[in-house]
């Protein structure tokens, strides 16, 4: 794997790291700014928000620009919206700085992942994607656990200037490793590269997305309090736990790359499964410290065991055209299932079900998934040749 890939990963942590800082900071933020603690959590919807809506109209916009040059301007947007959101006086500001922030987060992993299928030979392309998106697990492993301690030890505004001070990071990682010419675009009209909303089996592939991974934030979400209320873990104990989450999460990612380059169909098959079963598996898991630790790990493993082959399957029925504008629609996606999941987890509690029955709801949702995905394998993949990579090899 090529130095320009774990650039690439190093602009995913920063990226990753300011997605997921604000939930270790939501209280010091609503005492500082004089909010309260769910408005001060609307900031998390306002990003997932700026996401969906930034990805496929960013990248439209930017559809003749060398990727080298996009994935460098995505950056300093990045660096500008949280040094904005250090400087924030109140909390409209704030919000603002995140939604500008957001805006580059779907299009840089969307181009991220073309670009870095087309750094590696054909069969390592879903591979590339999940070192890539290494770089986002390693946020969620470090990053954020990082950003949490800076916000108790010197506050929250600190903590974005540690964000910026990464994001300046990786801007002169890409500038240095990526190939300034690698991956090109080849400028296509653009009712062409529209014409991708147009194909039945790129939404089918993106349904998948969405109902696949929903599962794992309808119980993520409420993680902390199924630790300390129901297996009554200690607080120590829960912050290890998160972490070992991380830990999974890293492992998962890489599992689910080699699994695609081996077959992106059969791969979600079973990585959709085996994270429907785990999750319904929730019911049962919480009851000794001991057991809900080594079930997090599981979850997180399974869970982004998902990511790599979810992109690829995308990719594949998008074509060479579409290629950009359906990588970024997926990362919309995801964020659509991150808050499709935590809608229906907190719906089931909010009915009186209980904090376990969050387990049912999230593998009610990822079978969803499955059956997409077993419907999507039925589908022909479109034609990918001349796309990053090369291609033309037949979804196994």
């Amino acid at each position: 794997m090529p130095l320009s890939l774990l650039a690439l990963a190093a602009g995913a942590f920063g990226i990753g790291t300011t997605e997921f800082i604000i939930m270790g900071l939501l209280s010091q933020v609503a005492g500082d700014l004089q909010v309260s603690i769910p408005t001060a959590g609307t900031l998390i919807s306002g990003y997932a928000f700026g996401v969906a809506l930034g990805a496929p109209v960013l990248t439209l916009l930017t559809r003749r620009w060398p990727r080298k040059r996009l994935l460098l301007a995505l950056m300093l947007i990045f660096i500008a919206g949280n040094a904005a959101a250090a400087l924030a006086p109140g909390y409209g500001w704030l919000m603002a700085a995140r939604v500008l922030t957001s805006l580059t987060h779907g299009t840089f992993f969307g181009v991220g992942a073309v670009v870095a299928t087309g750094l590696v030979a054909s069969e390592r392309r879903a591979s590339a994607i999940a070192l890539m998106f290494s770089g986002l697990t390693l946020a969620t492993l470090l990053g954020v656990p990082a950003g949490a301690w800076i916000g108790q030890h010197h506050g929250w505004r600190m903590a974005f200037w540690a964000v910026v001070a990464v994001g300046v990071v990786a801007l002169a990682i890409l500038a240095a490793f990526v190939p300034r010419d690698a991956a090109r675009p080849a400028v296509v009209p653009l009712r062409q590269e529209l014409a991708v909303l147009a194909r039945g089996p790129v939404w089918l592939a993106l349904g998948v997305t969405v109902f696949g991974f929903a599962g794992v934030f309808a119980l993520y979400t409420y993680v902390e309090p199924l630790l300390t209320q129901v297996t009554r873990m200690a607080g120590g104990l829960v912050a290890l736990t998160l972490l070992l989450f991380g830990a999974g999460l890293a492992a998962g990612n890489l599992l689910g790359g080699r699994l695609a380059d081996r077959g992106v169909v059969r791969a979600l098959v079973l990585s959709i499964a085996a994270l429907m079963v785990v999750l319904a598996a929730g019911r049962w898991a919480f009851g000794t410290p001991a057991v809900a630790m080594a079930y997090v790990v599981l979850l997180g493993t399974v869970a982004f065991a998902t990511v790599a082959p979810m992109q690829m399957r995308v990719l594949q029925q998008a074509g060479e055209s579409g290629a950009n504008l359906a990588s970024s629609l997926n990362i919309a996606a995801f964020n659509l299932g991150n808050a499709l999941g935590a809608w229906a987890g907190g719906a089931v509690i909010g009915a009186g079900l209980g904090l376990l029955s969050v387990s049912w709801a999230a593998a009610g949702l990822t079978a969803v998934g499955l059956v997409l995905t077993l419907w999507s394998g039925r589908q022909p993949r479109a034609a990918l040749h001349g796309m990053p990579g090369g291609a033309g090899a037949q979804a196994k």
